[in-house]
């Protein structure tokens, strides 16, 4: 069963957008058979763990998607033709949340939601950042709120539902595996 292939054997554009094309593929079975399955391309994100001063840096902002706030670490999409994805993450950081890392360390990525997306997130940690201001690019960054949680309280936000957003969690529990949300001894 390993071995079986899939085979597309066509692709027709449903819908370009602005941020996603979504796709229906023609697929062949092993067995012969031809199904169709929708797909949704995009172009990839990047997400920023990032600990300024003793406090993970979040951002509340509007998702239309959910029609509500929600409160997650720093991201965005990888839209900028050529650009590379830690000069992606490094703008993110600066445009939402007014930090400059010196240092990014990648933390992993991951496939968002494989059943109809092609979409991955690369999600790095934010090492020995800078305050340089905001440089927010549209409106929901305008509305957005920067949050700072302790480090030492930032695993009941992680576990009790104040953070619900799939990025936010992963990169904060692979940060914490890598010992990068560790607190000092008292």
């Amino acid at each position: 069963m390993g071995d079986a292939k899939f085979t597309v054997i066509g692709t027709e554009v449903a819908h370009r957008g602005a941020v996603v094309t979504t796709e229906i593929l023609q697929v062949r079975a092993p067995d012969g058979q031809v199904v169709e399955r929708q797909v949704v391309r995009h172009p990839g994100a990047v997400a920023v763990v990032a600990v300024h001063e003793g406090s993970v840096v979040l951002l509340r902002q509007y998702r239309a998607a959910l029609d509500h706030d929600l409160v997650e670490i720093p991201a965005g999409k990888c839209d900028v033709a050529g650009e590379d994805p830690v000069e992606a993450a490094k703008r993110e950081l600066v445009e939402e949340v007014g930090l400059d890392a010196r240092e990014l360390h990648l933390l992993g990525s991951f496939v968002t939601a494989a059943g109809f997306s092609d979409e991955v997130i690369i999600i790095y940690a934010a090492i020995d950042c800078v305050e340089v201001g905001r440089a927010v690019e549209g409106v929901e960054e305008e509305y957005s709120e920067v949050i700072r949680v302790p480090v030492d309280e930032i695993l009941p936000w992680m576990c009790d539902g104040r953070l619900t957003d799939a990025k936010s969690l992963i990169g904060l529990f692979w940060a914490r595996e890598a010992g990068l949300l560790d607190t000092p001894a008292r």
